[in-house]
């Protein structure tokens, strides 16, 4: 097994059960004992506000909210630097232990020996 999982969420409310799935998975990794780490890309970004989980539904799915806190209180959340420019997002404005970083790091994590990464 992976000593690291990076998961790159590129959905969001535009694409509810993409963005659900890899929510879920990044929860039962962090759960299963799993590094993780998760990045918000595109739509995903603005879950990283706080509240914004919280108004995303979808029927016979996890509640975000609750994946989300699973994923903060074990593992790292992330938001893209140039998603969170393109939507006026700045580090003040994330929820409690999420941070914006860039496409540098994000290859260094995913380059890093034994780390599994996933895009949903």
């Amino acid at each position: 097994m992976p000593k690291k999982l990076v998961i790159k969420v590129t959905a969001g409310a535009d694409a509810p059960e993409r963005c659900s799935q890899a929510f879920t998975v990044a929860a039962v990794a962090v759960a299963s004992g799993v590094e993780v780490s998760l990045w918000l890309t595109g739509e995903s970004t603005w879950f990283a506000l706080p509240g914004r989980a919280a108004e995303f539904e979808l029927p016979h799915a996890a509640p975000l909210p609750d994946l989300l806190e699973s994923v903060l209180a074990g593992g790292q959340v992330t938001v893209c630097t140039q998603c969170a420019v393109r939507r006026g997002i700045e580090e003040k404005d994330l929820v409690e232990g999420a941070r914006i970083a860039g496409a540098q790091l994000f290859v260094q994590e995913i380059m890093a020996e034994d780390v599994q990464a996933l895009v949903y």
